[in-house]
């Protein structure tokens, strides 16, 4: 038998206890700390945000003159501060320049003239996940995931700036090389890291990238 789900674990018991919305936060927690994602300032999108425990960790990391734009299929009930924007949608569907315009909301920028660049994000995250029965992660859940995360690198192109990072959850399998391989060639580094935080029994692996340059 596979071993028992453990619901109420340390990550869940520290969540309640710290006010975050999921056990999930501490995944970025680590990944932040191991990786050096967030900094003061930055622009972040946040791909598959609900509940919104990646933006309570992404919001306390960028501070007040940084800003945060999420968006995911379910809505964000939690109350965010002024320069967090939440959209309701389709990652697949949603067209790149509403992203900017919400982050262009978040960074207080909405007025400035057309002849002024508009802001890109400085990292993209993205704990996306294809509906899963039990742990997940099995072969049509991997190639489901995959397909997730070839379209977070689909819209670094449009959305992150030059020397950007991404963090996106993939589950492991046959096609995981070639994502590793595809983020490689956009990436001066693209790895893959398992947090502390993530179940033992699931297969999910977070892909960290570096340093955006180019897409081939």
């Amino acid at each position: 038998m596979p071993p028992r789900r453990r619901l109420h674990d340390e990550y869940f018991n520290r969540a309640k206890s710290e006010g975050y919305l999921a056990r999930s936060a501490y995944k970025l927690v680590e990944i932040n700390e191991r990786k050096k994602l967030l900094r003061r300032g930055m622009a972040v999108l946040d791909l598959g945000c609900a509940p919104g425990a990646w933006l309570q960790v992404a919001e306390k990391r960028i501070g007040p003159g940084g800003a945060a734009v999420g968006i995911d299929l379910t809505p964000v009930r939690h109350p965010f501060g002024p320069n967090v924007r939440t959209l309701t949608g389709d990652v697949n569907d949603i067209e790149p320049a509403d992203l900017l315009r919400a982050l262009a909301a978040a960074s207080g920028e909405e007025d400035l003239p057309d002849s002024v660049p508009p802001r890109r994000f400085d990292v993209i995250l993205s704990d996306m996940a294809p509906s899963t029965s039990g742990a997940g992660g099995g072969s049509s859940d991997h190639f489901l995931s995959i397909r997730l995360c070839d379209r977070v690198l689909d819209l670094c192109t449009a959305l992150l700036n030059p020397g950007g990072s991404v963090a996106m959850k993939a589950f492991e399998g046959e096609a995981y090389p070639d994502l590793l391989a595809r983020a490689g060639d956009m990436f001066a580094q693209a790895r893959g890291f398992k947090p502390k935080a993530s179940r033992d029994v699931s297969r999910e692996m977070y892909v960290i990238c570096h340093r955006f340059q180019s897409v081939l």
